[in-house]
Parts: C-alpha cells; sequence; structure tokens
C-alpha cells in the first residue's frame, strides 16, 4: 500500500489541508513568493463569502438546480430502465449504449453542441418555427437560460441512471411479482408496493451521484452562459472559478469548502430520508 498511500498523500491529502488552511488567511497571488507571510482572519473568508451577493445569487442558482435536476433526472432514467427491463430484450445493449452515450462524452464538446442547438437560429428553434413558434434566444434571456441547462444536465445525466436502476431491477425477484400479480395487483400497485421499495437502495445511490454532481455544475455554464445572462446561470462553482481567477486564493478556498459542506449537508439528509423507510 505504500505506494499509494504516498501518491496520495503528496497530491490529494497535502493538497486539501493546504487549501483548508489557507481558507484561514488572508493569502492572495501577491502573497505566492512569501506564503508564510499571510495574517491568519478565522472565519473572515467564509464570513466574506456569505455575505457576497454574486456568492448568494450563486447557491441559489445551484440549489434550483439541483432541486428540479435531480427528481426529473431520476424520474427519466427510471423510466427509461422499466422499459429496457420490461419491454426490450434483444436490443437492449444496444439501447444501453445509445442512452449512456452522452454520459461518456466529453462535457465541453456536449456544451458546444447544445449552445449551437439552443442559439436563435440553432436546431430547436428551427423546429419550432416550422410549427409556427418563434423560439426564444434560449440562453440570453434570463428565464430561459437556467432551464435550458437543466434539460441539457437531464439529458447528459439520464443513462447514469438507467444503468443504475436497470441493474436495480434485474436483481429483484421474479417470485415477488409473481405473487403480486397472483394476489390481484396491478402494474402501478406492483410498482409502487415492490419495486419501488426494493429499488430503494438503488435510488439513493443514484440521487446522492447525481446530486454531487449537479451541486458542483461548471462546465454547462462556463461553455454555453458564462454565467450570465445577469448571474441567471452563475453556479457556486464558477463563483469560486472567478474568485481563484482574480487571484483571491483564500476567499476561493472558503467557498470550495462552503461547497464540499453543502454536498455534505445533502448527502447526509438523503441516507436519513432513505433510511426512515427502509
Amino acid at each position: 500500500m505504500t505506494p499509494f498511500v504516498a501518491v496520495f498523500s503528496v497530491f490529494m491529502l497535502l493538497p486539501i489541508l493546504s487549501s483548508l488552511l489557507l481558507s484561514f488567511t488572508d493569502m492572495t497571488s501577491a502573497d505566492i513568493r512569501t506564503p508564510f507571510a499571510v495574517d491568519f482572519v478565522g472565519l473572515g473568508q467564509y464570513a466574506t463569502v456569505l455575505s457576497d451577493p454574486d456568492f448568494q445569487t450563486a447557491a441559489l442558482v445551484t440549489a434550483a438546480f439541483v432541486v428540479i435536476g435531480i427528481p426529473v433526472t431520476v424520474v427519466f432514467g427510471l423510466a427509461l430502465a422499466i422499459a429496457l427491463n420490461s419491454g426490450i430484450r434483444r436490443a437492449r445493449p444496444l439501447f444501453r449504449v445509445i442512452f449512456y452515450a452522452p454520459v461518456v462524452t466529453s462535457i465541453v464538446a456536449v456544451a458546444v453542441i447544445w449552445k449551437y442547438i439552443l442559439a436563435p437560429d440553432g436546431f430547436l428553434n428551427m423546429g419550432l418555427a416550422v410549427v409556427g413558434i418563434a423560439g426564444p434566444d434560449w440562453l440570453n434571456d434570463p428565464a430561459f437560460a437556467l432551464p435550458s441547462l437543466i434539460a441539457m444536465a437531464v439529458w447528459r445525466n439520464t443513462g447514469t441512471l438507467m444503468v443504475i436502476f436497470l441493474a436495480g431491477l434485474q436483481g429483484i425477484p421474479q417470485e415477488l411479482l409473481e405473487a403480486a400479480t397472483v394476489d390481484g395487483a396491478g402494474a402501478w400497485r406492483r410498482f409502487t408496493s415492490v419495486t419501488v421499495p426494493l429499488l430503494r437502495p438503488t435510488i439513493l445511490l443514484g440521487s446522492v451521484l447525481i446530486s454531487i454532481g449537479y451541486l458542483q455544475f461548471f462546465e454547462e455554464a462556463f461553455v454555453m452562459t458564462g454565467g450570465g445572462p445577469l448571474n441567471s446561470t452563475l453556479s457556486a462553482t464558477l463563483y469560486t472559478f472567478r474568485i481563484f481567477e482574480y487571484g483571491d486564493y483564500a476567499t476561493a478556498s472558503a467557498a470550495s469548502y462552503i461547497i464540499f459542506l453543502a454536498i455534505a449537508v445533502v448527502s447526509v439528509v438523503q441516507f436519513r430520508v432513505f433510511r426512515r423507510k427502509t
């Protein structure tokens, strides 16, 4: 284990601890040559971040992205998994590849393609024009920019949950479903009383994985909107990137750990909610 521990300590543990200590100082890019001459400010950087109106906006945007994106992604992923598990047999591997392809495709490439699709003269508005609808400027209208990013994220991450849920569905004993059918349970009753309870650990795994990714969404906003218009797509990670880019390393570190705490809290809440029902 020594090689792994050494590499992990040098390239992961040491930077993590260093950034944590950095968040309690006032270090900027001007202090790189004299990193030990910085002042200790305690929780001052955290207070600065939390009181920044831009961070508050970014937090609300990220919360909306998570609150809307996770349920929609779970529903679509579960629907596709059920369809593949019950209605499609021979071509199941092909459909797995088709729906999972966006997951393994570079997020930057996906964002660039969607940017062209959602352009004022892009494919989506061209399709709407065929039926007589004048499409909006999706990425430059504050009312549509964030929903557009959520739609892209749902499209890209549905394949992940589909594969996870499909594995969970194939692990459900068919005898239980057959017994429920014999007892007179219809398709919906079998789904709510047998399938969903047995899938609860799988749903927990999928929702935690997706929530971690959605709380850190960055590339979508960075490539497609730059956080605009009017900060309507400014995510917490994009806010942190901007602060780091300005050379305010201590404040950026504090913002990073606030995001880390948010991820930890959301994950704990999900575990507790699902554990109560098991």
